[in-house]
């Protein structure tokens, strides 16, 4: 993987040019893609001689944008028939914040159809035969394949987080709306985020920063951290990879001086967990009233299941989940009162054999309903190799303290399992 902070370095020191660095991820884009099938349109243009772009942060780092996320100068055709060849007028907002700080948008990133759950054709680096994840997967592949060091993409249920873990790879879903969505194809309007992935925590905190003009610096010390530990048990089931990743983690976060505690779920969180599907899917019916209406014999099976089932939704129950859904908010406020942060599952194992899936987010979706940000740290991986993932979350507007506690597991584990 390629480190963004690795790569600035390199720039400013003038080891390396930002034309080189592109042309690089380039060329590693076409060694590796015809099997990964990260990207779906490349922008080449953006090899052109250093001093073209933008001065900034980003000058010289390539960055990957998931193909629901609008640009004016390739595709997007959001994994749809629908919306072959389509070119906007406009990026989005999130694009053109990428551009302002001089980043080059080097390619369109594979989606599942309208970052629902109709996989794409894309394929884990780690091994070809498993699920890179989704909805996010092109992002997640190319970042964990180096062929760009930061890329997009966006999170409804675990379309962030899920996919990190399974790749190998960091990746933030942020505190809700701290990255713009305008220009985002929207799925929920409630639950929708836009998040980045990279090769580190560092390098996520490094991203973000640039994209928000906020201070993500990483301390490299800290007071001891309060850390609480929840295993979801609403969700259900989770394989013994996972769980090992998880005591792993809080093993190495009690040797760094860490204070853990094991957490109650409070009940409203269970209630909210089971009512987000009727948010999502509800919004969704909205969202995607045209293609459903004019198009629908060119909408996939899995999104046809969910749209199909939204039909069903009436207004009292689409209220009594958005309420849910407020109530669980109010419940966070005193589930972190008296910690810095949560660790918890990124997903339920590593990355599942198959192409025809892109696994299970039912240990994202809360805190996608919440808003809350999230981090996957990763460095675990099961006997197959494969990577493990473990989640690191904090209360809304604390992405700073997200990044803070992942970046010190990450350093732990990495030390630990080295």
């Amino acid at each position: 993987m390629i480190s963004a902070v690795a790569l600035r370095a390199r720039l400013d020191r003038g080891e390396l040019t930002e034309e080189a660095a592109i042309r690089l991820n380039l060329e590693t884009i076409e060694d590796l893609d015809g099997e990964i099938r990260a990207f779906v349109a490349l922008n080449p243009g953006e090899g052109r001689p250093a001093g073209a772009g933008r001065p900034g942060p980003l000058s010289g780092i390539a960055i990957g944008v998931k193909d629901i996320i609008d640009t004016a100068d390739m595709p997007t055709e959001m994994g749809s028939p629908i919306y072959a060849g389509w070119r906007p007028r406009a990026d989005a907002a999130l694009v053109m914040l990428a551009r302002k700080a001089g980043g080059s948008i080097l390619g369109k990133t594979a989606t599942t159809h309208f970052a629902q759950g109709d996989p794409p054709a894309t394929r884990n680096p780690h091994d070809r035969a498993h699920t890179p994840g989704g909805s996010s997967s092109g992002s997640a592949a190319a970042v964990a394949a180096g062929m760009v060091p930061l890329a997009f993409g966006t999170q409804t249920g675990g379309s962030v987080i899920r996919p990190a873990s399974y790749c190998g790879v960091a990746a933030i879903k942020p505190s809700y709306r701290l990255l713009p969505t305008p220009g985002i194809k929207s799925y929920s309007i409630s639950l929708d985020t836009a998040g980045l992935f990279a090769a580190s925590v560092a390098d996520a905190a490094f991203a973000l920063a640039a994209l928000t003009g906020r201070d993500f610096t990483l301390p490299e010390e800290m007071q001891p951290l309060r850390i609480g530990v929840t295993r979801q048990g609403f969700a259900g089931n989770v394989d013994l990879e996972s769980e090992a990743a998880l005591e792993t983690a809080a093993e190495m976060l009690e040797r760094g001086g860490a204070k853990l505690q094991d957490l109650d779920d409070p009940p409203e969180f269970a209630e909210a967990w089971r009512l987000h599907p009727v948010i999502g899917d509800g919004e969704a019916l909205r969202s995607l009233a045209w293609e459903w209406e004019t198009h629908r014999k060119l909408i996939p099976p899995k999104l046809t299941e969910a749209l199909s089932a939204a039909e069903a939704i009436g207004p009292e129950e689409f209220d009594e989940a958005r309420r849910a859904g407020k109530r669980a908010r109010v419940a966070a406020h005193k589930f972190f009162r008296d910690i810095d942060a949560v660790i918890t599952f990124s997903a339920p194992g590593a990355a599942p054999k198959g192409l025809e899936s892109t696994g299970d987010a039912k240990f994202n979706r809360l805190w996608t309903l919440l808003g809350v940000p999230c981090v996957n740290v990763p460095g675990c991986r099961d006997s197959r190799g494969l990577p493990v993932g473990v989640q690191v979350i904090a209360p809304f507007g604390r992405d700073d303290r997200a990044l803070a506690a992942a970046s010190l597991l990450e350093r732990a584990m990495r030390h630990v399992l080295a």
